[in-house]
């Protein structure tokens, strides 16, 4: 019995190690093209400086956009055919979509290999649905914060090695490579990730034989915590240079700066996730992730009135720190509250949801900066941070 459980451990461990190297891997090849998508474009054969910018956005967009919609179909088809399959489906379809991204000759083919990308992508989402069903509930948070800070410096380091490699080894070489890794990552998946036979209660929920009991209202508001959580992340990459711009003088400092703005806020989510997720654990999660956001609100609002750069660089950070293990704690409720065969499902949803948040925050953000100035951008997205914090306070002392 001893031994069962041991290897069990065993197994989860290097389950989550796996899904660590693949998630980032995964990451950096969605956010690699970020600083040279339009010189790509400008390859393909755009050369208005506007048809480049639409082109861009397009393809930009286009992966994260597929990949909302089918994040609830690939949770479904993992709670019924294996969550490790979906792992496979997703590293062996990323390396073939990058490889081909290198091949494109026309900038509609870049568009439609991107939303290639998405449709078969999701190995993040896939991992976390893994590591959420088969961790043990009393690590659940902390294993997730691991999870959760490798998906973070796979966004961050993506666009630095894309800002790194084209001009050493060309653009198409860097998909290439990325390809490459990706296809390590799914030779990973499939002969070292073991999936932990699931009971036949489960089996029985995954064919449709009873539904369980999951808690909606609790679901849901973990969708919509998680979508404003990036949000409230995402709602300043719109405004921010021209933001810095009032602090800092010339161009090269401005973009600079901005740059170390968005990173600090990765940085400091990337060391305290797995803290935060241990520290839920012990404590609860609905308290670390009620705190989290009502600091998170609370921390917005001097970044409206800061008076030198290196404010908003360390307000971002302590905000970063705040926000790091939320996610986790947002997956992990999620699970208590769902029956184990619909657990790959509702995340789906959760995860769409984060897409929304996505899309939405910068497009708030420039709407609300254009309009009525950048102030009101912090002031209105601390405000709604608030709001969600307090209503998942009321609800933890009524859970």
């Amino acid at each position: 019995m001893e031994q069962s459980i041991e290897a069990d451990a065993q197994v989860w461990k290097r389950n989550l190690g796996v899904c660590v190297l693949g998630s980032f891997s995964t990451l950096v090849a969605m956010t690699l093209l970020l600083p040279f998508l339009p010189l790509y474009v400008q390859q393909l054969g755009v050369t208005e400086p506007a048809a480049i910018a639409r082109w861009s956005g397009l393809a930009y967009g286009a992966t994260f956009f597929s990949a909302a919609l089918t994040a609830p179909l690939w949770g479904w088809l993992a709670d019924r055919y294996g969550r490790k399959l979906m792992l496979i489906r997703a590293s062996l379809g990323m390396a073939i979509a990058m490889a081909l991204i290198g091949m494109a000759t026309a900038p509609w083919q870049l568009v439609a290999l991107r939303l290639l990308a998405g449709l078969l992508g999701g190995y993040a989402s896939g991992s976390t649905i893994l590591v959420a069903a088969q961790t043990p509930k009393a690590q659940t948070g902390w294993a997730l914060g691991v999870l959760s800070s490798g998906i973070m410096a796979g966004n961050v380091v993506g666009p630095l090695l894309g800002g790194v490699l084209p001009p050493l080894i060309g653009i198409r070489h860097t998909f290439w490579l990325t390809g490459g890794i990706i296809f390590i990552a799914f030779l990973a998946s499939t002969f070292l990730l073991k999936e932990l036979p699931r009971s036949p209660t489960v089996k029985a929920h995954t064919s449709g034989e009873t539904t369980g009991a999951i808690n909606h209202r609790v679901v849901r508001l973990m969708w919509l915590s998680g979508m404003l959580l990036i949000f409230a992340n995402m709602s300043i990459e719109p405004i921010i240079t021209l933001y810095i711009g009032q602090f800092v003088q010339g161009n090269p400092a401005i973009t600079m700066t901005a740059g170390v703005v968005m990173a600090a806020t990765a940085l400091g989510s990337i060391l305290s996730a797995p803290r935060l997720g241990k520290l839920a654990d012990h404590i609860g999660h609905w308290r670390v992730l009620s705190y989290g956001l009502l600091t998170c609100g609370v921390l917005l609002i001097p970044q409206a009135f800061i008076t030198a750069a290196w404010q908003l660089v360390a307000l971002r950070f302590l905000m970063g720190m705040a926000l790091g293990g939320l996610l986790p704690c947002i997956t992990a409720i999620i699970r208590h509250n769902v029956p184990q065969g619909q657990v790959g499902r509702m995340l789906g949803y959760a995860t769409s949801a984060q897409y929304i948040g996505q899309v939405s925050g910068p497009l708030f953000g420039g709407i609300v900066g254009g309009a009525v100035g950048m102030r009101p951008v912090f002031l209105l997205t601390a405000g709604v941070m608030l709001l969600c914090g307090i209503v998942n306070r009321q609800k933890s002392r009524k859970a």
